[in-house]
């Protein structure tokens, strides 16, 4: 039996996330890197976390930290508010996301305007945008 992947694709995780988790490089769009490291906190993936971080940006020191806090809330839903660039071909993307989880038995929201860049050849997260 295949789980619905987290992101919200309505596809099986091992048709979508868990391809991306497995193999970086088979992300196309930053709307894809946005989904994967979406399920990468609900599964509490420190490795992927990381790895989809762009270099000059990414909190390795932080890894466990980040680990323990995905594994001590209740994810509930990833909502995409707006995508800017983020193709294929492009070199850059931006996404606007809203992410539901529950934490101490409180609904909570994480709205965030990110930035996506490729890094060696392929799609990773810079940051928050300053609006």
């Amino acid at each position: 039996m295949s789980v619905t992947c987290p992101c919200g694709t309505e596809l099986s995780y091992e048709n979508c996330c868990g391809v991306f988790h497995e193999d970086i490089t088979k992300v196309q769009t930053a709307e894809q890197l946005m989904r994967s490291r979406y399920t990468a906190f609900v599964k509490a993936n420190g490795d992927y976390l990381m790895e989809s971080h762009h270099s000059t940006t990414r909190p390795s020191q932080q890894k466990y930290e980040i680990v323990k806090w995905a594994m001590s809330v209740k994810w509930l839903k990833l909502e995409i508010e707006k995508v800017i660039g983020g193709e294929r071909n492009d070199e850059e993307g931006e996404v606007i996301f809203n992410a539901y989880y529950m934490e101490r038995f409180r609904n909570k929201r994480l709205h965030e305007h990110s930035k996506f860049v490729k890094e060696n050849g392929y799609w990773v997260y810079l940051g928050i945008v300053q609006d």
